[in-house]
């Protein structure tokens, strides 16, 4: 009986949401998977938006699949959005940017398109009408001048990364690779500018932190004069207990800056983990402002005003003994 009660409290709860999509017209999110802080700091901006703007006659929802790691489960509800007619605008983070542009080629979206976040590949852009989000080359610029004066003798180094396929990760790893090199279009540092990627690097992490996290210790203890480990992405920090287990291992190199770490993004336990000197600097991005702006900018789509191809929502450069004053807006 119990159980019924629940299943039926369920199906009210369902059928309100369905009415309530019905009445409004929707502003859609879709981020690579909802397991992962990065994203959730994206919903909140979003939720702020409705906050805002509850006379509206838009909804921002967000959404996702539950892991960061099923490419196709984003593609299919992507898909089945694109289906809805209370769908006005979508904004999408590709986890796999070419099998989402090949969704967007063949359904020919009759709604506006953007990204967030994360961007499709340059020969698809024009699939999408703006990508709002990180200067992600950029981002790995600033990855690699940290790392320089740092070390400035240049040395070995394990770049991590996440989904083969996600082009922001690819863009920060192509910005690392020309700053420290010097050269444009490297593929792998093999001593250029002093820097040399190490044997089983680079490692991909699939956006899973407890991956993130076990290849970190296996890379310290294969590699015990490894001069940086740069997590391109925050992954292993989002399971901070592991992560605090994992560079434990370490802490004296740390401290010496024998070796260092630079990593991506500025969530809280991230900065908690800096001031703790098991990083030495975080790259920080703007999730909540993404998903704060992105209702805005679909809106101004929907009405055809012009809207700019890129818009980028801004760095954090954070080091430890700036921690408690390096974010910005």
């Amino acid at each position: 009986m119990k159980l019924n009660r629940l299943m039926l409290a369920g199906a009210a709860v369902l059928a309100f949401a369905a009415s309530a999509f019905a009445q409004d017209k929707t502003l859609a999110i879709v981020v690579k998977g909802l397991d992962n802080p990065f994203f959730e700091q994206i919903n909140l901006g979003c939720q702020k938006w409705n906050k805002e703007n509850a006379g509206s006659e838009y909804n921002c929802f967000y959404t996702g699949p539950a892991s960061s790691a099923d490419e196709v489960g984003e593609v299919q509800i992507v898909e089945d959005l694109l289906n809805r007619p209370d769908v006005k605008a979508i904004a999408i983070s590709p986890s796999n940017a070419p099998l989402m542009a090949k969704l967007l080629r063949e359904k020919a979206p009759s709604i506006p398109v953007m990204t967030i976040d994360a961007d499709l590949s340059a020969d698809d852009a024009a699939l999408r009408t703006t990508y709002l989000g990180t200067d992600n080359y950029q981002m790995g610029v600033k990855f690699a001048e940290h790392l320089k004066k740092l070390k400035p003798e240049g040395g070995t180094v394990c770049l991590q990364l996440g989904n083969v396929a996600a082009d922001n990760i690819n863009q920060r790893a192509a910005g690392t690779r020309d700053t420290l090199s010097g050269e444009k279009g490297i593929e792998r540092l093999e001593g250029q500018g002093g820097w040399t990627e190490i044997a089983g690097c680079p490692v991909f992490t699939n956006d899973q932190a407890d991956l993130a996290n076990q290849q970190m210790a296996d890379t310290f203890t294969a590699n015990p004069d490894l001069t940086a480990f740069m997590l391109i992405g925050g992954w292993a920090q989002f399971a901070p207990q592991a992560y605090a287990q994992v560079t434990d291992q370490v802490m004296d190199k740390l401290k010496s800056k024998q070796m260092v770490i630079v990593a991506g993004d500025t969530l809280p336990p991230q900065m908690e983990a800096l001031k703790a000197g098991r990083s030495h600097v975080q790259v920080g991005q703007r999730p909540f402002e993404m998903g704060y702006r992105a209702p805005s900018v679909m809106i101004d789509m929907i009405d055809g005003k012009p809207v700019e191809p890129i818009i980028y929502t801004g760095l954090d450069e954070c080091m430890q003994d700036t921690a408690d004053s390096c974010i910005g807006g």
